[in-house]
This record gives structure tokens, sequence and C-alpha cells, in this order.
């Protein structure tokens, strides 16, 4: 391999360690955010070149959604909820459009409307905001996600199914803003709701700690390389030069 080709190779793994880093920095920053999955990133082998002049380089990486669920934790409070089961997501109206969230903390407001903590509208299965009666307090639900006030049915909370792909763009801490059309999720019995829960991050703050370190070392021996490569050029130049 020539002497660029190391400092090629260096670089790349510099950059792709980085970004690693950044990866590992938020899930740590999150692992007590409400609803937040932490974010994977796979890397793949960038060949150059044939046979024996042929050089791997690392790619800058695509980021994924793992699909493992965070701990359910009891709060009591009637206005919180979590999904149980399966991979399905809360749907909430803001800014950018229907978002996809784990965090189901929610509030009543005069108007009757069920809404997130920063008073994104909650919607139901058809895509439309929840209306409640403001005057009846707190909904009952059942595991199917129905609310009843005073035993009558006023709505139900809707559960979505989409696929965040590689790259997926976040809405603030836990919420994705999904490439295509959620689909709502009906007749499924392996998912449901639970009333007086939430979810907590899917973080484990061991692993992420110790892969920190791990990145940390390796993008040290990365750096160091690199300026061993920029030594050699320094000293062929002289060398050549002379």
């Amino acid at each position: 391999m020539a002497l660029k080709d190391n400092l090629y190779v260096a670089l790349s793994s510099q950059i792709a360690l980085e970004k690693r880093l950044n990866t590992i920095a938020d899930n740590v920053a999150n692992m007590s955010t409400v609803g937040f999955r932490a974010t994977g990133i796979k890397f793949e082998d960038v060949v150059m070149g044939r046979g024996q002049n042929s050089v791997d380089f690392t790619s800058t990486g695509n980021t994924f959604l793992p699909s493992a669920s965070g701990p359910l934790r009891e709060t009591g409070n009637p206005f919180d909820f979590a999904i149980q089961g399966g991979d399905a997501w809360f749907g909430i109206e803001t800014p950018a459009g229907t978002v996809m969230t784990r965090d189901g903390r929610f509030s009543l407001q005069e108007n009757g409307q069920l809404v997130t903590l920063e008073g994104y509208s909650v919607l139901d299965a058809g895509g439309a905001p929840i209306q409640l009666d403001p005057n009846e307090g707190a909904p009952q639900a059942g595991r199917d996600g129905v609310l009843r006030q005073n035993g009558n049915l006023v709505g139900a909370i809707g559960l979505f199914n989409f696929e965040p792909g590689v790259d997926f763009v976040r809405f603030g801490n836990s919420g994705i803003i999904p490439k295509g059309q959620p689909e709502p999720v009906v007749d499924r019995i392996d998912v449901g709701v639970a009333q007086g829960f939430v979810e907590d991050s899917n973080v484990n703050p061991v692993r992420e700690m110790s892969r920190l370190i791990m990145v940390q070392r390796a993008f040290e021996n990365s750096a160091a390389l690199t300026r061993s490569s920029e030594d050699t050029f320094k000293d062929a130049i002289k060398t050549l030069g002379g």
C-alpha cells in the first residue's frame, strides 16, 4: 500500500469513528429521555482499485433505529401511556407533519384536545386529533387504546407502524419523522396500550460507556497512524528535495 493510501485509510477511519462517537454521545445524553430509542450505526468496507492495488476504506456509516423497546415504568398518572408489545408508535401532529413517538406523556387541554407535553395533538388511528370532553376528567383506556369517560366511548389512541430506514430524521428527543405514510395498527393482539405507565429509554448506559472508551482509543490509534504517515511524507520530500 502506498504512503498516501495509508493516509487516506486513516482519514476515512477517523471520519467514521467521529460519527460513531457522536452517536454514542447522543445515546448517553438521552439515557433518561422517556421514549428514546438509541441510534445504531452500520459501516461497510469501500474497496478502491483491483487486485494487489486495491485499498479498503471505511464508509461514513448509515444510522438505523434498533427495534428493542425500553422498560415500562409505572407512574400512576392517567394521562401517561406506554405501548406494550410489537414495534408500534404513537402519532402526533407537529409543524413538521405527522411524527412517530414512543413518549406517551399526554395532557388534556381546556378545549378537550389530548396533547403531548409540548402541546402537539395526539392522533387517532385515522390521523385525526383526539377530542375528549374537558369536563369529564381523565379518560379510562383499554388495552386496545379505546378511551372512555364515565363509561362512554369518546375516542381511541392511534398506534402506527412505519419503517424508519437508514439515516432517519429525529424530531425533538424521542420523535421520528416518517419518510412514508405510517400504517395504523389494527386487529393485532400482540400490541396494546398501558395506562399509567411510560416507556423509558432503551439505552444501556454501561454498554454505551464501554463503546465510548473503545471508540476513543481507536480514534487515538488512527490519529497516531495519520501523524506517522505525515511524518513519512515529510521525510520523503526532504530526501527527494535534497
